[in-house]
């Protein structure tokens, strides 16, 4: 299988869109977090433990998390393009 950095021009971005998550639990039990959590539950750890690398990040990994996955994956630059009351912008570079 051939990396995703593969298909990027050294001075591509790619703008990865998450759902706002605080760095702690208690920054993310408000309505829209516990929807979060549901949805990730369901949804998106399963899916993410299915895969290869399985980490299991779903809906609520944050900021800081989403950062080290990126340096992990080969990515130099990651860092907060935007925010909304709902989700958070990353804008990474190789």
């Amino acid at each position: 299988m051939h990396s995703p950095m593969s298909a990027m021009s050294k001075d591509g971005t790619v703008l990865l869109v998450e759902p706002f998550a605080g760095k702690k639990l208690e920054d993310n039990l408000n309505p829209i977090g516990r929807m979060y959590y549901a949805s990730s539950t369901a949804i998106c750890t399963a899916n993410s433990l299915s895969k290869e690398v399985g980490l299991g990040l779903g809906a609520q990994a944050g900021e800081e998390r989403l950062a080290r996955v990126m340096s992990e994956a080969g990515f130099s630059h990651c860092r907060r393009a935007t925010a909304t009351p709902f989700n958070l912008i990353l804008e990474v570079r190789i």
